[in-house]
């Protein structure tokens, strides 16, 4: 998935001394947490490169991290194809322009109710949360749902 606006509202505050903030839903979280030790492949790709990701990933323990990736759909595809995954497999999350392509090639394309018009029109669904407050809870919690 997406970081900036998918995990969080897509705010980035850059403090006076150079270092940012990113406020990261704490449902989310768990919803990450409890699809990691179900055993599904968790991964995070962002346009920028950002401490504050990496610090939150580290801490959920998420094993693919990419940052500094604009075209999301090259980077998800050489992940997949080192993890052996198929496009059928994968659920990607993302709301801007640039993680359409990744959310039309996923199996599952999913965006939120803020997203521009081309990651909306790409999705196959659309979650009722907004980024950054439980949008991608919902999306887990759908995923362990899901029969079989």
């Amino acid at each position: 998935m997406d970081i900036d606006g998918t995990l969080t509202d897509g705010s980035v505050t850059i403090h006076s001394d150079g270092t940012e903030a990113k406020t990261f839903s704490v449902l989310d979280g768990l919803g990450l947490v409890r699809c990691r030790d179900a055993g599904i492949i968790l991964a995070w790709i962002s346009g920028r490169a950002s401490r504050a990701s990496a610090l939150r990933a580290n801490e959920l323990q998420i094993p693919h991290l990419i940052q500094g990736r604009v075209d999301k759909l090259a980077a998800l595809r050489e992940l997949t194809g080192m993890l052996g995954v198929t496009a059928a497999e994968v659920c990607y999350m993302g709301d801007d322009d640039v993680d359409a392509p990744a959310i039309a090639w996923a199996g599952i394309g999913v965006t939120v109710p803020g997203a521009m018009p081309a990651a909306r029109a790409a999705a196959n669904c659309v979650t009722a949360r907004s980024a950054g407050n439980g949008a991608v809870r919902e999306v887990c919690d759908f995923i362990l749902n899901r029969p079989g």
